[in-house]
């Protein structure tokens, strides 16, 4: 009778895993499209940063998403439970933040000064600038780190309320175990992944370093090589990929909190569809752009808003 009981209860716990793996599953479906933006935008915000201290800036950043997650996790779950309606506003508020940090990156990279270094001046004014340099790097791997944590907060965000509402349905130790899960997967994926992208550098150089005269140490040396020149542009693509992926994830979360924007796009889209050839295209292409422009639109308007109360604060209006 004890034996029966345990195979059971064994049964029951299996059948229950097996649950939390299929949801997790669908809901890891549901989330990729932002997963890949997460991935974006946290190897961008590691750019910059001197190679001897890419990994610990990861690790840092990695920490701080675990984090972001204990708190995220148990405040879905809360929220969901006393106050289903405030989840949509909450999300649009960070579509707007990141929306504005798109924004303001656009307009640091344009700014007249932005990129040059001035190297002309006097030795002794070298000198202090040397002497201020770690100083410099320390604080602005801080900034990298609490940029990216932030941005970080927002995505988290947008994926755990996608998993939430695949989940809806279930129990509440279901989703408990889903929204975990899925927190897990995603923290140490994206971060593994952003670990190897910024050391493909380091790879390719220890490939080109590889000696002998065989068929197999020359690929090495070719692979290497390779390396070393696609890492730098790799970088370069996924730092304009990541302000992209700002403006898309923000306009996605202002476009579905705005239903007269959303019907618009939709509306738009089946007047698009019957076009010969390139209709298809044009509609499948008209949520991603109108998304961006959302997105570039909505962080101007917070940029402006942000600048004027800065001018104001300084008046002491």
């Amino acid at each position: 009778m004890a034996g029966s009981s345990l195979l059971a209860l064994i049964d029951d716990i299996a059948s229950i895993l097996d649950d939390v793996a299929m949801m997790t599953k669908v809901a890891a479906k549901k989330t990729a499209g932002v997963l890949g933006d997460d991935l974006a935008l946290n190897a961008q915000q590691v750019t910059g940063v001197r190679t001897d201290r890419e990994l610990p800036v990861v690790w840092a950043v990695a920490k701080g998403s675990l984090l972001n997650k204990a708190i995220l996790v148990p405040s879905a779950l809360f929220i969901s439970a006393v106050a289903g309606w405030a989840i949509i506003p909450l999300l649009m508020l960070g579509g707007l933040y990141l929306c504005y940090e798109g924004v303001e990156k656009l307009t640091h990279r344009s700014a007249p000064g932005h990129g040059s270094a001035s190297g002309h001046g006097s030795a002794s004014g070298q000198e202090q600038t040397a002497g201020s340099d770690t100083g410099d790097q320390v604080l602005s791997e801080k900034e990298k780190i609490r940029g990216a944590v932030r941005t970080d907060f927002i995505l988290s965000a947008e994926i755990i309320v996608i998993t939430l509402g695949t989940v809806a349905g279930a129990s509440f130790w279901m989703r408990t175990s889903v929204l975990t899960g899925i927190a897990i997967i995603m923290t140490v994926g994206v971060y593994g992944l952003v670990a190897g992208i910024v050391k493909l550098d380091d790879l390719g150089l220890a490939l080109q370093r590889c000696s002998g005269k065989g068929w197999m140490a020359g690929l090495l040396r070719r692979i290497g090589r390779f390396l070393l020149l696609a890492a730098p542009l790799l970088m370069k693509t996924l730092s304009v990929v990541g302000t992209i992926a700002m403006f898309m994830v923000g306009g996605d979360i202002l476009m579905h909190g705005i239903a007269p924007a959303l019907s618009l796009v939709e509306e738009l889209q089946r007047q698009l569809a019957p076009i010969h050839v390139i209709g298809g295209f044009l509609a499948g292409a008209l949520p991603l752009f109108a998304e961006i422009l959302l997105g570039i639109v909505s962080g101007a308007l917070v940029l402006a808003g942000v600048t004027c109360c800065k001018g104001f604060r300084r008046l002491g209006v």
